[in-house]
């Protein structure tokens, strides 16, 4: 709080000056005890009053109009819909509706590891990808067919028939697909949720994936980073 003094000091000038700054400073304090016993903040100053000149105004209404414009620009990139975000560094899934978060999930994501194949003499690479996706296809009672990789993982040798690669209760009560073999689908091993642990696709505990099976359709988009 700033104070002036009437004139100049006379006298015994420099005692009054003191005497009055600490009284004003005991005011301020008792104030504030006061406000803050009373559990409430104080207001923060009023705006400056000063009248912006014709310059000022001019550049504010340019600066107001810019804004209004690159806000508009964001609405229009933004999803409208149902749509699906995967966070694949928090392994998090969202699943949102009309711009409202409806659902928040711990997922299993890609443990970015490489597998090669020194016969074959392939290579792959455990990533889920990102960027923009849909949903493809949505499957009930998926069968995992599995591919060569997960045969030589496990240092077994590579089956010529098909019956010896399905697998049908790895992928859960239900898959959603994302193309390039990439699937949203369930786990026999829920305490992994979190982790990132897959060989690309991305895992889901059994209630959220009804949740979200339940909820999107062919043509959802997907968006992962």
């Amino acid at each position: 709080m700033n104070m002036e003094l009437p004139g100049p000091p006379r006298g015994d000038g420099r005692l009054r000056r003191l005497g009055l700054f600490l009284v004003t400073g005991l005011l301020v304090l008792l104030v504030a005890l006061l406000w803050y016993r009373l559990g409430t903040r104080l207001e923060t100053p009023p705006p400056d009053p000063t009248p912006m000149s014709a310059a000022e105004q001019k550049e504010y209404r340019a600066l107001q109009q810019r804004a209004e414009s690159l806000e508009a620009q964001i609405k229009a990139f933004r999803p409208t819909g149902t749509y699906l975000v995967i966070d694949t560094g928090r392994n998090l899934l969202s699943l949102y509706k009309n711009n409202t978060k409806a659902l928040e999930a711990v997922c299993s994501t890609g443990s970015g590891r490489a597998l090669s194949d020194p016969v074959g003499h392939r290579l792959w690479v455990f990533d889920t990808p990102r960027g923009e996706f849909t949903i493809r296809n949505k499957y009930p009672n998926p069968v995992w067919i599995k591919p060569d990789w997960a045969f030589l993982e496990e240092g077994e040798p590579i089956p010529r028939n098909l019956a010896a690669r399905l697998a049908p209760e790895e992928l859960g009560a239900y898959a959603m697909d994302l193309g390039d073999g990439y699937l949203i689908h369930g786990t026999l091993y829920e305490r992994a949720l979190g982790l990132s642990i897959t060989h690309g696709c991305v895992r889901l505990g059994d209630r959220d994936l009804e949740s979200v099976y339940r909820t999107v359709r062919v043509g959802t988009p997907v968006y992962i980073f």
